[in-house]
């Protein structure tokens, strides 16, 4: 194929909002903390609506940080921060931020703590898209946490319950196949493999994350998402973490999107900020994608070469989770996991 853009494919504007976090653990109730999540909505609906109409009328695509409602967990036992900070999947929060994305008219990617009815007193992180409607047409639970359940934690139950599909949701939409990554997934290439291996092109990625003129691990595996799989990231930062004693710039800055290529065209410095906004042109992607060159490395994979040794090796176990647990059991997995590796002569 000619190396020129697919005809009629969606070209539009994303933009990644770099907005404050502002933590809820030192509320001294629910109420507040619930209060004070209404509040950081509507502030982030008036960040955004300003800089819609500042980046244009085509931005088509909005991504808000990682748990920019209520930040982390910080000592709270799972069944504290459940009912201080996760959001129930139909309730007014969610409610909330589907009108925002109607208003604005844009696709709308969030990350929250999530509960679910069929694993009473844990939660979930969540990655959630909006369409332009007010719809949700995409809910992924964060698979890789270090101090949460993740779906995998109570992986039997979870794909009884919602299916082997619910693992890695590819949304197909006006403005192209979208998919998340949560925060530091994005330095787990099998995450963004699978997504792309099911069609996804443009990865919203909510993050949370130390930003630095250097280097960082985020910021390499963003570029590296990237032109593996010949795939768009749009990745929003928090502009600081405020409320829970960490130095709230710690998370700040270097929110971007980063093109097919792994190319940078946009990228905000600290503070908040809506600098991180460039055209996605779909047309051009999917062109790339369709060439026979060996740049075109998503069409040259190989998998068979690979499965035997993914299948034939378990390091991290599934279904270690039964009811709620205590954080040390999260130490303790991975400790065990560890030790196993070094008997096993692997480190």
């Amino acid at each position: 194929m000619a190396d020129h853009a697919v005809e009629g494919a969606p070209r539009y504007r994303a933009l990644a909002l770099q907005t404050a976090c502002h933590a809820v653990n030192r509320m001294e109730t629910v109420a507040q903390a619930r209060s004070a999540m209404h509040a950081s909505i509507d502030r982030f609906h008036d960040e955004a609506l300003a800089s819609v109409r500042t980046a244009g009328a085509d931005t088509r695509l909005l991504v808000l940080p990682e748990y920019a409602l209520s930040g982390p967990p910080n000592g709270e036992t799972l069944g504290e921060w459940s009912d201080r900070a996760a959001l129930d999947v139909d309730g007014i929060e969610y409610r909330r931020f589907g009108e925002m994305a109607r208003d604005l008219g844009v696709h709308l990617s969030v990350n929250n703590y999530e509960r679910d009815e069929h694993f009473p007193g844990i939660y979930f992180q969540a990655c959630v898209i909006f369409d332009d409607a007010g719809e949700v047409v995409l809910r992924y639970r964060r698979l890789n946490s270090m101090w949460a359940v993740t779906p995998h934690d109570v992986l039997d139950r979870y794909l009884e319950i919602y299916g082997p599909e619910a693992l890695f949701p590819v949304a197909d939409t006006a403005i192209g196949r979208l998919a998340p990554i949560a925060s530091e997934e994005i330095l787990y290439p099998e995450i963004a493999r699978c997504f792309a291996v099911r069609g996804a092109e443009v990865f919203v990625h909510n993050s949370s994350e130390v930003a630095s003129a250097l280097p960082t691990p985020k910021n390499i595996a963003k570029i590296a998402r990237a032109q593996e799989n010949s795939a768009w990231i749009v990745s929003a930062n928090t502009a600081g973490l405020f409320g829970q004693g960490l130095p709230p710039m710690s998370g700040d800055g270097s929110s971007k999107i980063v093109d097919h290529r792994g190319f940078v065209h946009a990228e905000a410095a600290s503070g908040p900020s809506m600098a991180a906004n460039a055209m996605i042109d779909l047309g051009a992607s999917r062109a790339f994608r369709r060439r026979v060159a060996m740049e075109n490395v998503l069409a040259r994979q190989r998998f068979e070469l690979y499965a035997p040794t993914y299948a034939g090796h378990v390091l991290h176990p599934a279904n270690t989770v039964d009811g709620v647990p205590d954080r040390s059991q999260f130490r303790a997995t991975q400790q065990s996991v560890v030790d196993a590796l070094v008997a096993r002569g692997v480190i």
